[in-house]
């Protein structure tokens, strides 16, 4: 792979050579608007690790194979000096996780390739060379590993098989859907058995129904006798594992709470790391810690771990806070004083010799920070704006995933307070498109509040044009659009549409208040922020005022029920995995610890009544005039397809045009390319259609 230096020579040389005599114009790459085609050769680059000595990085490249209709991902490795980038894996089935023994003898990796044992198994490249062979022989759902410091074991979080799966792949083999979940029917032969529900929540999207009896557990696996047991005998699901430095102990996060259902509170433990240990808790059952693996200092003394929200009624709108606790279990936490200072959420706490260092999610950036140990002052270690993600350090390597608006997510090297691009996945496709630009727009809302939004600008842009808009709404809603490549804005602009994102109130990066604002009076407050914003826009004179559209997924789609039944002015929307009625939806999807909480059971007078105001979209549908199309996952257990197909029935009703598109066999997140691939044609023909005035010639509404 060439250098940023010698790409650059490259790309001097070719400039030059259109003056020599023959050369043909056609060898230069000619930039064009972004095509659903260019989506599909897209590289996702995720889960990079360091290599103990610092010399190499690991990580995984997933791509789309069209032809077989699903993605692929593979590990790859180059150097930290940015050489010698190459593929290590290769196989017809997928790998991930790369991690690399802390001696530096293999690289691991885990994979459902066919070996001895069927199910995701962790497999092991030696570094001096060889084929990759199977180390596990896990029986359940193997759902995360951890090298020990010595590189003699294995700590193994497993999920128990499904006793009532077919034999296979996905059966009892490893393929189960998740501990404790159940999924759909069989495949044929003998009828599979009634799913019988005994348990408060019982439904989690990818996962099925979850079943009273099956747990994840903490194992020790050897790498020697290749023997696996558990670590401690509790009967409550454990995950996190971590490993004391000196790898005398594990750190792992535990519910042990009676009904555990009701109080989704975590705990942390810690266990000597023989098997059979007893575990001993170092923070009080009432916490709300446990988030993420927890990280041990490097004298073992302490532990740094996040903290959700005490409030179960605010919980869908918690910040993460950074605590501290002793490894002795003497004391309780200390919340570090930080997160009430930044009233940011924080996440990835690392100690370092002096320091813990973390990422702070902050309007529309999320940056790197450090605090110095006995001191509560935070040092910003990246200038704002900037996206970073998933920090990793070994020896002298210090990686970080990063893009921006314009370039794709790659690894690069965090040195000295500056970022070094190392991977160039999807440089050579970046070089050949004509993007949307994006800006920052900020506004005052219709109570005073400023919000906060991007604007990606039609590709080809000139000041002065008014153009289509279309106000695209982010789910969560306690998340927030960031300094980041959108795949879906850039398509929109390719086809000259402006894009506006508003991080709404209840979005994320701005502040626990502002977060919290909309609990329990959901679709105000959002609606009047997003009214203010597109007027925003048109003020600006960029946006045709007769020619906006809306549209979003999750509570995007809720959202946009709202927008539609709230603000006639939309020509076209589309509304994805949204749900506009929402006492109806009480027991059917996987948030019935937020129904409770934050809004409380129907049958309470008080709580009937906000599920009547929540309830706007549908039950004054009427007022709705915009053509809608909605979409949904078949098998979505997070927003069940039927809110659409509730919103669907009504607007065929009034006659108002709309189409419902339900995907077979997915789940809330639309993962099949060919259907990701038919979402985007579906989205540009409908707001062609309806908010341009014109037909889209690939795709047309009407299926044939």
């Amino acid at each position: 792979m060439f250098s940023t230096h010698t790409r650059s020579i490259l790309a001097f040389a070719a400039v030059a050579a259109c003056a020599l005599p023959g050369f043909s114009p056609k060898l230069v790459a000619q930039k064009h608007p972004m095509t659903i085609e260019d989506i599909q050769k897209f590289r996702e680059v995720r889960d990079a690790q360091c290599s103990p000595d610092g010399k190499q990085v690991a990580y995984v490249v997933s791509q789309i194979d069209v032809k077989e209709d699903r993605s692929n991902s593979h590990i790859w490795m180059i150097g930290y000096d940015g050489s010698n980038d190459r593929q290590m894996t290769s196989s017809t089935d997928s790998e991930s996780g790369p991690r690399f023994s802390p001696d530096g003898k293999y690289l691991s990796f885990t994979s459902s390739r066919t070996g001895p044992a069927r199910g995701n198994q962790v497999w092991l490249l030696d570094r001096n060379g060889g084929e990759a062979f199977q180390l596990t022989d896990v029986k359940g759902r193997l759902q995360g590993y951890e090298w020990s410091p010595d590189s003699k074991r294995l700590a193994l979080v497993v999920g128990d098989p499904d006793p009532d799966a077919p034999d296979g792949p996905e059966g009892g083999g490893g393929g189960a859907p998740a501990a404790g979940g159940r999924g759909g029917a069989g495949r044929g032969g003998a009828a599979p058995k009634p799913i019988v529900i005994d348990r408060y929540k019982f439904k989690q999207d990818g996962q099925g129904y979850l079943l009273s009896g099956r747990h994840s557990y903490v194992y020790l696996f050897d790498i020697a006798t290749k023997k696996t047991e558990r670590l401690t005998k509790s009967k409550f699901d454990e995950a996190s594992p971590a490993w004391s430095p000196d790898g005398s102990k594990i750190a792992f996060t535990s519910n042990r709470n009676p009904d555990a259902d009701r109080e989704p509170s975590t705990q942390i433990f810690i266990a000597e790391s023989k098997p059979g240990s007893i575990e001993k808790a170092i923070t009080p059952a009432t916490s709300r810690g446990g988030r993420g693996r927890p990280e041990w200092s490097l004298d073992a003394k302490w532990i740094a771990y996040l903290e959700g929200e005490a409030d179960k009624k605010f919980a869908a709108y918690g910040q993460e806070h950074l605590n501290l606790v002793a490894t002795d279990g003497n004391s309780a936490p200390i919340r570090q004083a930080i997160s009430d200072a930044l009233d940011r959420s924080v996440s990835s706490p690392k100690f370092t010799a002096d320091s813990i260092t973390f990422l702070v999610t902050d309007d529309m950036s999320e940056y790197p920070a450090r605090m110095r140990l006995g001191r509560s002052d935070v040092e910003k270690l990246l200038p704002e704006p900037v996206v970073v993600s998933a920090p990793n350090t070994a020896g002298a390597c210090s990686i970080v995933m990063a893009g921006g608006t314009q370039k794709h997510q790659e690894i690069y090297a965090f040195e000295n307070s500056k970022l070094r691009q190392l991977t160039h996945q999807n440089d050579a496709l970046f070089d050949t498109l004509d993007l949307g630009q994006v800006e920052k727009v900020s506004f005052k809302s219709k109570d005073g509040t400023e919000v906060h939004g991007l604007l990606t600008m039609p590709v080809g842009y000139k000041a002065g044009q008014k153009v289509p808009l279309l106000l695209r709404i982010h789910g969560g809603p306690n998340s927030q659009e960031a300094y980041r490549f959108s795949t879906e804005h850039q398509f929109f602009a390719a086809n000259g549409y402006a894009v506006l994102a508003v991080n709404y109130r209840g979005s994320a990066g701005r502040g626990q208040k502002f977060s919290r604002a909309i609990a329990a009076d959901w679709g105000h407050l959002e609606v009047e922020d997003l009214i203010a914003g597109v007027n925003h826009v048109i003020e600006m004179g960029v946006a045709d005022p007769n020619k906006l559209g809306v549209g979003g997924w999750s509570y995007g789609g809720i959202l946009t029920d709202y927008m539609i039944a709230s603000d006639t002015r939309f020509k076209g929307a589309t509304s994805g995995a949204g749900t506009a009625f929402t006492v109806a939806f009480y027991g059917t999807d996987q948030y019935i610890l937020q129904y409770d909480y934050e809004i409380g059971p129907p049958w309470q007078e008080e709580a009937w009544k906000t599920y009547q105001k929540i309830s706007y979209p549908f039950l004054h549908a009427d007022r709705i005039k915009t053509p809608t199309i909605f979409f949904g996952g078949e098998r979505d257990f997070n927003v069940p397809v039927q809110g659409g197909q509730q919103m669907y029935q009504a607007l065929r009703s009034l006659g108002i045009d709309t189409r419902l598109v339900i995907y077979p066999n997915e789940t809330h997140g639309i993962s099949r390319p060919s259907y990701v691939k038919d979402r985007y044609q579906r989205y540009l023909a409908w707001y062609d259609k309806y908010v341009k005035g014109t037909e889209t010639a690939k795709q047309p509404i009407e299926d044939k």
